[in-house]
Order: structure tokens, then C-alpha cells, then sequence
């Protein structure tokens, strides 16, 4: 009988009846729609350079990936090249991210960790670059907009390849 109740209490929970929440509209679901592919396809408009992002970096991030991104409270960004192949392989934007686009897909909608999606594209931008630079991927006044920041190559671009378990397609 308890697990009767259990398994009725479990589907009441999930009905429609409560009202709660509403169907989101076409603007809000456009507001989300914000992923970046590999390309860049949807990049914003704006730009920056390391220089400007040096800045941003120091007030926004530094508390918790460390002063030149080696890492404190959260993971490290800058480094491991070369280690992917040992037994202690470090993951960074250096040393594992395939595309920076990603990069700035994920800084754009993650971080500040505590203030996720308030930093405006120009400072998106500006980090990005600064953090390419740390890992000696672009010049400091090498300037990252919705053309660049596609071209940029990244060291591990070519580590990753189609799964080939035969549980997948």
C-alpha cells in the first residue's frame, strides 16, 4: 500500500494541474538560444583584446582560477600542454578545448560563477583574448570579434575525433 502511495504522490507531483510555470514565448526562448557552434554561428557583435580583458580577469575571475589562471578556489586555465598523454594529464583552455568558441560560449553563459550572464560580449571578448593569451595562443593586442575568434586555432583542436563505441552513432 505505501509504495502505492508513493508511486500516486509521484505522478500528481508531476501533473499539469498545479498551474505552476507557463509555456516560455518565442522572445524568451530567443533570449536562451544563445549556444555557439563550433563555427562561431551566432557570435555577437563586439570585440576585445587580452589587454582589456586583463582587467576584467582581475575584478571577475581571478578570486577563484588564480591571479594568471593557475587555479585557486575552481580549476586552472592556463597550462598542461603536453600532459594529455601522461598520467596526470592537466585540462585547461590550453591544453584540452578543442575551439575557442566554445570558450566563449561557456564564459558568456557560466560565469561569473555567482553572477552567471552578466558580462556584456565586449567583455566576453576581452577575457577570451586575455585567456588565449595566458596560454600563448594570441598576441596580447590580437583583437577577438565574431570574425576572429573562429580562426583561432587551438593546440587540442585536432585531439578529439567521432565516438567509435558500437553503443553509439
Amino acid at each position: 500500500m505505501c509504495n502505492i502511495l508513493l508511486l500516486l504522490a509521484i505522478v500528481l507531483a508531476q501533473s499539469p494541474k498545479y498551474g505552476v510555470g507557463r509555456p516560455p514565448t518565442p522572445a524568451e526562448v530567443k533570449a536562451w538560444d544563445i549556444s555557439i557552434p563550433p563555427d562561431g554561428a551566432g557570435l555577437p557583435e563586439g570585440s576585445g583584446t587580452a589587454v582589456q580583458g586583463k582587467e576584467i580577469y582581475a575584478s571577475k575571475c581571478a578570486k577563484c582560477h588564480g591571479g594568471q589562471g593557475q587555479g585557486g578556489d575552481d580549476a586552472p586555465l592556463v597550462g598542461g600542454q603536453g600532459t594529455l598523454h601522461t598520467p596526470k594529464p592537466l585540462k585547461t583552455v590550453g591544453s584540452y578545448w578543442p575551439y575557442a568558441t566554445t570558450l566563449f560560449d561557456y564564459t558568456r553563459r557560466a560565469m561569473p560563477f555567482k553572477q552567471p550572464g552578466t558580462l556584456t560580449p565586449n567583455q566576453v571578448y576581452a577575457l577570451v583574448a586575455h585567456l588565449l593569451h595566458l596560454n600563448g595562443i594570441i598576441g596580447e593586442n590580437t583583437v577577438m570579434d565574431a570574425k576572429s575568434l573562429p580562426q583561432v586555432k587551438m593546440p587540442n583542436r585536432g585531439g578529439f575525433g567521432p565516438d567509435k563505441r558500437p553503443d553509439t552513432k
